[in-house]
């Protein structure tokens, strides 16, 4: 099986497995231009030619003021318009103190420049009448999330496959679920696609870092570890929330 039938099998099995897509679904697709959220649109414009459930993909990309890093904006616009799917582009910021620090909130960086993203999103696919957001997060991600709660805040939770939002009327979805990073990496390699013109200047400082570590230990410990915590977090029924 090649790389590209695998990844693709995969994201069709959690379409599937966890009922992410319905009948005339309109899907708006956080497109920050990473690797991920890239193969995500790609496969999303693919599986949506198959008309079986039929439903629309539109993206949207947020560009953050005073968060330093950066995407090619061109090369989002060109990339959707082969897919054949509307791109639109929001420009939002949030408060900083002079040395980049953010103003008048106890909350790091990181958790600002999400919610504001998040903000943006849930903003337009409310007024684009969409029922759900997709997210490019992948199987390494979920898994990342759990052992950061677990170790830093005392409790076993992740991102669900699949969230149903209680105060709007909008269901997030994860289609690459059970997709591996690594293979969304060699995909991205293989695909050609182009990378950030700036990398975040937070993301290497944070308790993510530190859970990802842990769990390449775990893995060296147990090449298994990953499906034992997937099994887990399904036992758990952490992987769909209504």
């Amino acid at each position: 099986m090649t790389l590209d039938e695998r990844l693709w099998k995969q994201f069709n099995k959690a379409l599937g497995q966890y009922q992410l897509i319905d009948e005339d679904d309109k899907i708006l697709v956080g497109l920050s231009g990473g690797k991920d959220s890239l193969c995500l649109l790609e496969f999303l414009a693919r599986r949506s030619k198959i008309h079986v459930p039929h439903f629309t993909v539109e993206a949207l990309h947020v560009r953050m003021i005073n968060i330093h890093y950066e995407t090619d904006t061109t090369y989002l616009q060109s990339f959707c318009d082969h897919l054949g799917v509307p791109l639109h582009i929001v420009t939002t910021s949030f408060t900083t103190t002079p040395d980049g620090f953010p103003s008048g909130s106890k909350k790091p960086a990181c958790f600002l420049c999400s919610w504001q993203r998040r903000k943006q999103l849930f903003n337009l696919a409310q007024e684009l009448g969409c029922a759900k957001i997709a997210l490019g997060h992948h199987q390494d991600d979920i898994i990342h999330t759990a052992l950061m709660n677990l170790t830093f805040q005392g409790h076993f939770a992740t991102m669900p496959a699949k969230l149903r939002m209680r105060k709007m009327p909008l269901t997030i979805i994860r289609p690459l679920c059970l997709c591996q990073e690594d293979d969304i990496r060699a995909y991205a390699e293989q695909q050609g696609y182009e990378k950030q013109l700036k990398q975040c200047p937070y993301e290497k400082d944070t308790n993510r870092t530190t859970a990802s570590e842990l769990f390449e230990h775990f893995q060296r410990l147990n090449p298994e570890a990953r499906y034992s915590i997937w099994r887990a977090l399904e036992a758990d029924n952490k992987l769909v929330e209504y």
